[in-house]
């Protein structure tokens, strides 16, 4: 019998979905990274996932069933366990009696058939749906799949008499092999794994593993908010934040001194990075863990979200020979990926890039990255200067921290480079007086820089539950907000639904504020203005702000009115 893939191929071609070249890429990024073919095409949009559901199940001749429009029976569900459902991406619909219904994905996987069979007793009708669709209706079906699958791992472990768990008083191994024995336990990798698993499909950019006195916590951070998952007994905190150690390559046996690693997964099918920092706390070592999905990231101005007025000016700015660009905002705010997406635009044969970044985030390919080690004194400022003598055309700094480094970048910028960095400040106006402070003179600033983009993440409402909502008057007032007279403004909402876990968001987009330094802006620099000076003349001339950008998303219906007064400041 074909597999799935061959059946696929054949159907794609057979219904002139696909291009030949387009499904060769696919079977090229397949190879490479793994992963299921359907769902590589469906991500890189050579074919719309409805089109080709619907291909499927004429081809293979299987019916379709659209579980967002049906309503699954909870007490069939009961019949296949939830780790079962995971592990084939399948759900049972609907009993009558001696069969079940069994939506798949891979309605061709007879071992999914065979193992539920035998698992249930009774005859199976496969029908096909999509996996996001299974996925969505297994997070809905089964709302504490997590909690179960980590009470099974805990229960797998005590029961497991060849380990010997570290008390939690001592929080402390009698020796490195005992480490060794309690990491390499099967149910204490399968335990990490499924934190690891579970974060990245909710899409989380961080973990934390938090101990307390008699607790332990995990928290994702999802769409820029924190929010707490079940979470495995304290007294196997110990063996996961070991089982992390031994997988980013750090010294197991310290736990006095703060340790920073990274190791590369293959989970759910795609490769993954992590960040690795464990700190010393008082209850035992805390560790955070940065997830970078090269698959969510997405490298492109016009994919960031922000306004296409912003676009085009950021476009235009980077396209001028030298002179310095700034991207501000706080951790978390997208500025290593807004720098990143002006990289891809500008990268080109006929120019030399050169990045210095702590740590390299991202491969870009045709791109030169360097990683700063200041253990072994290569700095940002060390880097730069050797970067000045490899004739770069455009220099990235993943961020300004001292006046050493700004002291060469804006020098770099003089001399004839395009210059892009990031700096921590929560405004486009503070950046100026920021480098000011720092001690670099008005004439150098007005001299080299150029722009500056202050920039924020706001939530995206969520589209499969997205409705109307009504603003107070009281609200406008407090937010003096004003529309022209007789223009009706709808608002929206996010009723919640098991596609955002309940949360009424979905995503992230971009909202910014350029400053662009105009000769009325750089005489107030020179005369050293203060930032609501700056600001208020760069209003003037043009310059929409944070909050004033992100009143335009909420008009456009992409987020709310609450989520732009979480994430901004007031103007006056």
């Amino acid at each position: 019998m074909l597999s799935l893939k061959d059946r696929l191929t054949e159907i794609l071609i057979k219904n002139k979905l696909i291009l030949p070249e387009q499904l060769q890429q696919a079977l090229a990024i397949q190879q490479k990274t793994g992963g299921k073919l359907s769902d590589i095409i469906v991500e890189n949009k050579f074919v719309k996932e409805s089109d080709l559901i619907s291909a499927l199940s004429e081809g293979l001749n299987f019916p379709l069933i659209d579980l967002k429009r049906f309503k699954v029976d909870s007490e069939v569900v009961k019949l296949v366990p939830p780790q079962t459902a995971k592990h084939f991406q399948i759900i049972p619909v609907a009993k009558i009696g001696d069969t079940i219904t069994l939506a798949m994905a891979d309605p061709l996987n007879i071992f999914a058939i065979d193992h539920v069979a035998a698992l249930t007793g009774f005859k199976i009708n496969p029908i096909i749906a999509s996996s996001h669709d299974i996925n969505q209706a297994i997070e809905a079906s089964y709302p504490d799949t997590t909690k179960e699958m980590i009470s099974d791992l805990v229960k797998e472990i005590s029961d497991a008499s060849s380990i010997e768990l570290v008390k939690e008083e001592k929080q402390a191994y009698s020796g490195e092999q005992d480490v060794g024995h309690i990491t390499l336990d099967a149910p204490v990798i399968k335990l990490t794994d499924l934190i690891l698993e579970e974060a990245v499909r909710k899409k989380a950019s961080d973990i934390l593993i938090e101990p307390f006195e008699k607790k332990l916590r995990v928290r994702y951070r999802i769409d820029g908010l924190l929010r707490e998952e079940p979470a495995p007994p304290k007294n196997l905190h110990t063996s996961i934040v070991s089982r992390i150690k031994v997988m980013s390559e750090l010294n197991i046996a310290e736990h006095r001194l703060p340790q920073d690693g990274r190791f590369k997964a293959k989970v759910t099918g795609k490769e993954v990075d992590f960040r690795i920092s464990v700190l010393p706390s008082a209850f035992g070592e805390k560790v955070a863990i940065r997830i970078l999905d090269k698959t969510q990231a997405m490298l492109d101005l016009t994919k960031t979200g922000f306004d296409p007025d912003v676009i085009e000016k950021v476009k235009k700015i980077s396209k001028l020979p030298h002179g310095m660009i700034l991207v501000t905002g706080p951790t978390g705010s997208g500025k290593t990926t807004t720098l990143y997406s002006v990289l891809k635009f500008l990268d080109s044969p006929q120019k030399n890039i050169v990045t210095v970044e702590d740590p390299v985030e991202y491969q870009l390919e045709g791109i030169n990255q360097v990683t700063v080690h200041t253990e072994v004194g290569l700095t940002f400022a060390s880097a730069l200067r050797s970067i000045l003598r490899q004739d770069p055309n455009i220099i990235m700094i993943g961020e300004i921290r001292d006046l050493e480094t700004v002291d060469i970048a804006i020098k770099s910028a003089l001399t004839g480079h395009l210059v892009l960095s990031t700096l921590h400040t929560t405004t486009a106006c503070g950046s100026v007086v920021r480098l000011v402070n720092m001690g670099v003179e008005p004439f150098m600033i007005n001299s080299a820089l150029v722009c500056v983009v202050a920039q924020r993440l706001v939530r995206k409402i969520c589209p499969k539950c997205k409705e109307e909502d009504v603003l107070a008057e009281d609200v406008m007032e407090t937010l003096r907000v004003r529309f022209p007279k007789g223009e009706k403004v709808k608002f929206y909402k996010g009723k919640g639904c098991p596609a955002c876990f309940n949360l009424g968001y979905a995503g992230r987009l971009g909202i910014a504020e350029v400053l662009i330094l105009t000769p009325a802006i750089r005489d107030l620099i020179l005369n050293r203005a203060q930032e609501h000076i700056l600001k208020q003349h760069a209003r003037k001339e043009g310059m929409r702000t944070l909050r004033e950008d992100g009143m335009r998303a909420v008009v456009a219906g992409q987020t709310t009115v609450e989520e732009i007064v979480r994430v901004t400041a007031p103007d006056d």
